[in-house]
């Protein structure tokens, strides 16, 4: 009866591990920093001419 209750304290079925968790915060916070590269002047402005070239461009 013992051996039951360890083992069903010890299944971690369902649960989040440390890895999930640590993964989750890399990813959120490689997307905070990438935000912010993006929502940067210097970027912004670069988009902006990259997308206006692009529209006001005529095929050949």
């Amino acid at each position: 009866m013992f051996h039951q209750f360890t083992a069903r304290l010890r299944n971690d079925e369902g649960m989040s591990t440390i890895e999930y968790a640590m993964g989750s915060l890399g990813a959120a916070a490689l997307a905070g920093a990438l935000y912010l590269v993006v929502k940067s002047q210097q970027v912004s402005q670069a988009l902006q001419g990259i997308l206006s070239s692009a529209l006001s461009s005529v095929p050949a």
